[in-house]
C-alpha cells in the first residue's frame, strides 16, 4: 500500500505549491507569444530552442502521464522504491506537460507566419532531435516484450533532463552573438525561475513530511529540471538586465542599436548596421 501524509498542513501546503509552480510555468509560455504577435517578427528568438523545447516537453508529458495514470507502472515503481513511497508526479505536472506542450507547438506556428529573416534550424538540432527520438523508438522495442515500463519512462525522463541541458544554450549563445536579447521575452524567463524554484520547494514539502529523500532521487528528472531551469534564468536575466539591457527613448521606447543585419538580410545583399 503506497504510503499516505503525515501532516495535512504540508499536504495542503505541495499542493498549493505545485499549483502556483504550474501557473508561473504555464504562463512563462505567453510572454513570449505574446512579443511575438506584437512584433509581428520571431527575429531574436532561436529556432533550435524552440524544437528542442518540444521534444523536451513532449518527453516530458509521456513521463508525467505515463506515471500518474498508470497503475501497472506505478506498482512498478514501487517495487523498485518500496511500498510507503508516493508517486513522485502530481497532477499539476501532468497538466503542465499538456499546456507545454500546445503551447510550445504554438510558438513554433508562429516562426512560420512571422518575419524570420535568415534564421533556421541548424543542422545540429536536427540532427539532434532524430537521434533522440530514434533511441526512444529503439528503447521502446526493447521496453516491450518483459513490460519494462517504468524503466522507458525513466529514459523520457533523462532525455527531457538532456534537452533541459542544452536547450537553453542555442539563445543564451545567439544572445552572446548579437550583444542584445531583443526579441527574448524577460517576462518568459522570470516566470519561469519563479516556477522552477516553487517546483523545488513543493519537493521539499513532500520529503519534509515523509522524512525521507527518495523522491528527489526517485524522479530525479523533476529534481535536475528544477536546478537547470534555475541555472540558465539566471544566465538569462544577466544578459538581459546587466550585460545587454535594452536602451530607451526619453518615451519610453526602446532603442535598438545592434547589428541584426546577420540575421535578417539577404544573402545576396551587403551587411549594414542598423540605427
Amino acid at each position: 500500500m503506497s504510503s499516505s501524509w503525515n501532516s495535512v498542513g504540508l499536504e495542503v501546503l505541495y499542493q498549493v505549491i505545485g499549483w502556483i509552480a504550474f501557473a508561473a510555468w504555464s504562463f512563462s509560455f505567453y510572454p513570449q507569444v505574446v512579443l511575438n504577435y506584437k512584433r509581428k517578427s520571431v527575429v531574436g528568438l532561436n529556432f533550435d530552442f524552440l524544437v528542442l523545447n518540444l521534444t523536451k516537453h513532449s518527453s516530458y508529458l509521456i513521463y508525467n502521464a505515463a506515471l500518474f495514470f498508470s497503475p501497472v507502472i506505478q506498482k512498478q515503481y514501487h517495487d523498485k522504491f518500496g511500498d510507503k513511497e508516493m508517486i513522485p508526479v502530481a497532477a499539476n505536472d501532468v497538466a503542465f506537460s499538456v499546456h507545454a506542450v500546445t503551447l510550445t507547438a504554438f510558438t513554433l506556428s508562429q516562426v512560420l507566419i512571422y518575419e524570420r529573416g535568415n534564421q533556421k534550424v541548424s543542422k545540429v538540432c536536427i540532427s539532434i532531435t532524430a537521434v533522440v527520438w530514434t533511441a526512444a523508438i529503439v528503447c521502446l522495442t526493447v521496453a516491450w516484450p518483459k513490460s519494462n515500463w517504468l524503466w522507458l519512462i525513466d529514459v523520457f525522463n533523462t532525455i527531457q533532463v538532456l534537452m533541459t541541458a542544452i536547450k537553453y544554450i542555442p539563445q543564451a549563445v545567439m544572445n552572446f552573438s548579437r550583444k542584445s536579447t531583443t526579441g527574448w521575452s524577460i517576462g518568459n524567463i522570470l516566470l519561469d525561475l519563479t516556477g522552477g524554484v516553487l517546483n523545488f520547494g513543493q519537493m521539499g514539502v513532500q520529503s519534509i513530511d515523509q522524512h525521507t529523500l527518495v523522491n528527489f532521487y526517485g524522479n530525479i528528472g523533476k529534481t535536475l529540471l528544477s536546478l537547470e531551469v534555475i541555472f540558465f534564468d539566471v544566465i538569462f536575466i544577466i544578459q538581459h538586465y546587466v550585460l545587454y539591457p535594452v536602451k530607451r527613448d526619453e518615451n519610453g521606447k526602446a532603442i535598438i542599436s545592434e547589428r541584426v543585419a546577420p540575421l535578417i538580410r539577404p544573402l545576396d545583399k551587403p551587411e549594414e548596421d542598423s540605427v
